[in-house]
């Protein structure tokens, strides 16, 4: 919640900084895509090192890399320093990454769904209410450094909560003993026994790793993705690249396509964003009955919710008037937020714990490739009609599903999605 609060307190000030220091429209936009380039290609190499290192270092390491990042930008004055200041950000920003990996490793595969579903209602919360704090600190004076500076400040508190965190194999059984007495999440013994091996195992294995060089673990790390670029998850990284295509079509041109199809203002748009962002938090607080409800079948959970967001972008594609965009926005809040959940779910699933970070590093390049691929695709297909970028996101999104139904079999005949025994 912190993490997102804090940026999203930032990112939307950015664009009018840059412009105030002198830098022109061509710059600041390199200077975005260039954050975006260090982002998809850093993504997989930071995942794969918290493998290795550890979740606790990897992640204090990258809290507070970034928090030099964000004083920086805090501190930027010229152009230069403000682009210099996006480097430590854009390679290390990978905190929500690690802190899934980590939740993984905490939780049994009938439960990470929930936790999930949770984790990124949190996150949400922390997106709606970071803008808000953002705008009333634009009436300061030298309000962007001080916003800049809170956000740092945010950082170095997570970074202080990270190190207070019980990470000990004692501390890691009390509290998940606590949490079985309490009714809430409780893992079954056979659970909590192969959590403690694995923590005593990680832990022995994050101790020798640190000591070792950093050309050993630059060539572990290599080793490690060329496993998984090996391995047989290109269908499940194919549909996450489709589906976040299609999505991020969908909102692509969302106020200009308002405007021109229904006459309705930006202000009515960026409510209507609101709103949908407001029911992805519910919609992930709802995760566990509906995983439930599917006993626990994520794929069989995937499918129907790619189907009914392929539907619902069709439909706002085809919408004749404002209610029917409104109707596609309120489903379409709880169809992209489960399916987001189960693709994740369904990597770690066939992938394995132990290489969790790598597979959410790799998930995280797959969606930074539909950030630069949206726009170029958008633009082309807005040239045709204010209808294009959803049109095409609904033939994205067939092909997607096409997908997962030609390789149901490989799924189905694991019982539910679980390959790896831990």
């Amino acid at each position: 919640f912190q993490d997102l609060f804090g940026v999203s307190m930032v990112v939307p000030l950015m664009n009018l900084h840059i412009k105030s220091l002198g830098a022109s429209h061509t710059v600041a936009g390199i200077i975005g895509s260039l954050y975006g380039i260090m982002q998809l290609f850093s993504s997989t190499f930071v995942g794969c090192w918290s493998d290795i290192v550890g979740r606790r270092y990897s992640l204090l390491a990258c809290i507070l890399l970034s928090a030099l990042g964000y004083f920086l930008l805090g501190i930027s004055t010229t152009v230069l320093l403000f682009a210099i200041s996006r480097v430590p950000v854009g390679i290390f920003k990978h905190t929500l990454s690690i802190s899934k990996a980590l939740l993984s490793d905490l939780v049994s595969e009938r439960d990470r769904p929930l936790v999930m579903g949770r984790f990124n209602a949190a996150s949400s919360v922390g997106f709606i209410l970071g803008p808000v704090v953002g705008g009333y600190l634009t009436e300061l004076e030298d309000s962007f450094y001080q916003t800049s500076f809170i956000c740092a400040s945010i950082f170095l508190l997570n970074a202080g909560l990270v190190w207070m965190l019980p990470w000990s194999e004692e501390n890691t059984g009390n509290r998940e003993h606590q949490q079985g007495n309490k009714g809430t999440d409780s893992f079954s013994a056979k659970a909590n026994c192969d959590l403690h091996l694995k923590s005593a195992t990680n832990g022995a294995m994050a101790s020798d790793t640190l000591l070792q060089s950093p050309w050993i673990q630059v060539a572990t790390v290599l080793k490690r993705i060329k496993g998984i670029a090996c391995s047989d998850l290109w269908d499940i990284f194919l549909v996450r690249l489709l589906m976040s295509v299609a999505i991020l079509l969908y909102y692509s041109n969302f106020s200009l396509a308002l405007e021109e199809r229904f006459g309705v203002k930006p202000l009515f748009a960026g409510y209507l964003l609101s709103y949908s962002s407001a029911l992805g938090v519910l919609a992930g607080c709802l995760l566990g009955p509906i995983t439930r409800l599917y006993q626990h079948n994520t794929y069989r959970l995937l499918l129907h919710s790619s189907t009914l967001t392929c539907t619902l972008i069709l439909l706002y594609a085809s919408a004749l008037s404002i209610w029917m965009v409104i109707f596609s926005s309120t489903f379409l809040a709880f169809s992209t937020t489960i399916g987001r959940t189960c693709i994740i779910d369904l990597e770690l699933t066939i992938g394995g714990n132990e290489a969790s970070g790598t597979l959410l590093g790799v998930g995280q390049s797959v969606t930074s490739v539909g950030r630069i691929v949206a726009p170029l695709l958008s633009g082309i297909s807005q040239e045709f009609s204010p209808c294009g970028p959803p049109s095409l996101g609904v033939g994205l999104a067939l092909v997607a599903i096409l997908v997962m139904n030609v390789n149901k079999q490989k799924y189905c005949s694991r019982g539910n999605v679980k390959l790896k025994n831990q």
